[in-house]
């Protein structure tokens, strides 16, 4: 497949007694009835049914159910990809070579003639719906039309462009999940620069490992951060990074904890209002037009056996594959409201942004999501008319261990799916959802 987002679910093995315990509930759920069903109406609405009746259509193949759908994707995977790339309605030039060497690994070479621009595709709507929904913990809340995000978008472009920013060059974001943050990556997107990012509760050193690699020209980075009911200042940590960054041109800095932070100490620093305040009229964007394979994202490897190794994403198989999951996997529209609780660390941020592509409103949390004893995700959920709910398995087992049962509290009417990852979701973790969070829900462990 062409190559994007990957996800590990590798996990430490379990202790004997759990593992045991494991196993029994595997046998009680596999001889019980389905934990869940969707209606009639649910499958015939789905996105993926849709899809299987175009590939019927147009391919003369038989696609009755998932089984020969897949089978079809995995026997003629140019055909498949090909196919969803129209399906999506992807902006750009598909060009007539789908896939070369397609039985080389490494090698394989997809969409070669293609050009496209990412951040485009993501920005496809420009009316005053919402776009993106923020809550931070601290009870800011704050959202953007696709209007408005295009607007700052094209602000932001424009004053990288300015500083000479361009086609490979590096922009790095020390950021909460907040809405800058995507401003900030769509905009890097939009000019073909390259996009990498850190989550603000990482330490001086564990930045440095990352963005000494990949030496990024431009820094953007908040002032600080909220978490557990504490204000975290970063305006320490963030003049040091910028010391032991040679190649930075710009700080970039977003208020978040102060109202007008003190950059004095911080070299190469503006204000994030300052940094744009000379292309307010700017009212449109000169999406680049890239090869598919152009570097979209930097990610990260975990750390834990030596300095996080780079991971290049490129622009084209990120775009497709994260539509694919979304649309075809998780049923995500025009409509839907996504959300994955998660920071700029982790790679289901940049997973959840390319909701955007797929005409969801993006919603976005920062801060611990066990405050308001364990129930503020949910809180969002019912307030927000949210759809997707996405979360790790460890947090389900948190709420578990706390007795936490959302069921008996909120309506979460809205929501069709909850989203499970980072690590495998045991058995108890499925009853926990069915019984105590919502029972007419699809539970992914993803």
């Amino acid at each position: 497949m062409p190559s994007g987002s990957r996800r590990s679910n590798g996990s430490a093995p379990a202790a004997d007694g759990h593992k045991i315990r494991s196993e029994e509930a595997a046998v009680k759920i596999s001889n019980d009835r389905p934990l869940w069903q969707p209606s009639r109406s649910r499958v015939d609405d789905a996105v993926l049914t849709r899809f299987m009746h175009r590939v019927a259509a147009r391919h003369g193949v038989g696609v009755a159910d998932y089984d020969a759908l897949h089978a079809w994707s995995v026997g003629d995977i140019a055909s498949f990809w090909s196919e969803f790339w129209d399906f999506a309605g992807v902006i750009g030039d598909k060009g007539g070579t789908v896939l070369v060497d397609g039985d080389r690994m490494p090698g394989a070479r997809w969409f070669p003639e293609a050009s496209l621009n990412f951040a485009e595709n993501l920005l496809r709507s420009r009316d005053e719906t919402d776009a993106l929904v923020f809550w931070g913990e601290d009870e800011v809340k704050n959202r953007l039309s696709h209007a408005e995000l295009y607007r700052q978008v094209a602000h932001f472009a424009a004053a990288l462009r300015d500083l000479g920013v361009g086609r490979g060059d590096r922009v790095a974001a020390y950021m909460p999940n907040m809405p800058e943050t995507v401003v900030a990556m769509l905009a890097t997107a939009s000019i073909g620069a390259i996009f990498t990012s850190a989550s603000p509760d990482f330490g001086v050193q564990g930045v440095l490992d990352r963005f000494g690699q990949t030496e990024p020209r431009v820094l953007v980075a908040a002032d600080g951060y909220h978490y557990n009911g504490k204000v975290v200042d970063g305006l320490g940590k963030l003049a040091e990074i910028a010391r032991r960054l040679p190649s930075l041109q710009r700080v970039v800095v977003v208020p978040y904890v102060h109202q007008r932070p003190d950059i004095a100490a911080i070299p190469h620093a503006r204000l994030l209002s300052d940094f744009v305040a000379l292309f307010a009229h700017e009212t449109g964007i000169a999406f680049e037009q890239l090869p598919f394979d152009h570097p979209l994202y930097i990610m990260y490897s975990s750390g834990t056996t030596g300095v996080p190794k780079c991971i290049v994403h490129s622009a084209g198989g990120a775009l497709l594959q994260h539509q694919k999951e979304h649309r075809l996997h998780a049923d995500v529209g025009p409509g839907d409201r996504l959300f994955y609780f998660t920071t700029c660390g982790w790679m289901m941020w940049n997973w959840l942004v390319s909701g955007l592509a797929s005409g969801a409103t993006v919603l976005l949390y920062d801060g611990s999501p066990l405050v308001c004893e364990g129930d503020v995700l949910f809180d969002f959920a019912d307030a927000e008319g949210m759809t997707h709910f996405g979360t790790s398995a460890k947090f389900i087992d948190q709420l578990a261990k706390l007795g936490r049962r959302p069921i008996d509290s909120h309506s979460l009417a809205s929501v069709r799916s909850l989203l499970s990852t980072g690590s495998p979701l045991v058995p108890e973790g499925f009853d926990y959802v069915y019984d105590a969070i919502k029972r007419d829900v699809c539970l992914s462990s993803i």
